[in-house]
């Protein structure tokens, strides 16, 4: 004969129950340490009152401008004028004119023509620097240099003491091709500015220079170099 256990006595029959208690404990267990909170005890420090300066904002209102008053377009006025009234008037002219042969014929009055103004003529003493044409020598400038290179004398004191140079004379040559107011304009001493004031005093009559035609007196400067051989 089989021997059956009292339910009552049998030990394994509240382990499920208990199991499923210990394991919601266990649960709430976890979740609590995880969700509880831990404070340190911390002193409180006084940062001390701070003084805030309020700044009063002041609300400013916003100013509309009211819009500008539409534009007003005048329609133009058109104002009938009257068509311009014709004047008629008739013009009579006389055509007919009777030219009579006792009435005598005036005869157009000549005018002469009024005389060119006068020339202004050249003062008999004026001497001219530039003319129209130049004064020359008799055969032109090179026949000249030959005349003073064949009658200048070098003067013993400038062959004596070596001196050489140009030495420029100035003169006039008149109307009738005469030399006057010789002088040295630049001289080099010795003698040879006197010798230089000899020959050209010596020399041929010139060509005298003309102007508009007419002979007139001009100033003319030449050189004469002195050179030892």
């Amino acid at each position: 004969m089989e021997q059956k256990k009292n339910p009552k006595a049998d030990v394994y029959r509240l382990s499920s129950p208990l199991f499923f208690v210990g394991l919601i404990f266990s649960l709430l267990l976890v979740i609590s340490a995880f969700e509880w909170k831990f404070y340190d005890d911390l002193e409180v420090v006084s940062l001390g009152t701070l003084e805030s300066e309020e700044t009063e904002i002041l609300d400013i209102p916003i100013t509309e401008m009211p819009p500008p008053p539409p534009p007003v377009l005048q329609q133009p006025e058109i104002i009938e004028v009257p068509d311009e009234e014709e004047i008629e008037q008739e013009v009579e002219m006389d055509l007919d004119v009777e030219v009579k042969e006792e009435k005598a014929v005036v005869k157009p009055i000549k005018i002469d023509a009024p005389p060119p103004p006068p020339q202004v003529e050249e003062q008999e003493d004026e001497i001219f620097l530039v003319v129209e044409e130049s004064a020359q020598p008799q055969g032109g400038f090179p026949e000249f240099y030959k005349y003073v290179g064949k009658n200048i004398q070098y003067p013993k004191q400038a062959r004596r003491m070596g001196v050489e140079g140009k030495v420029i004379v100035q003169f006039v040559v008149g109307k009738d091709g005469a030399l006057t107011d010789i002088k040295v304009l630049k001289g080099i001493g010795s003698g040879c500015d006197e010798e230089a004031i000899r020959v050209i005093k010596e020399s041929p009559k010139w060509s005298p220079g003309k102007q508009r035609g007419r002979a007139v007196k001009q100033k003319m400067t030449v050189p004469i170099a002195f050179k030892l051989s």
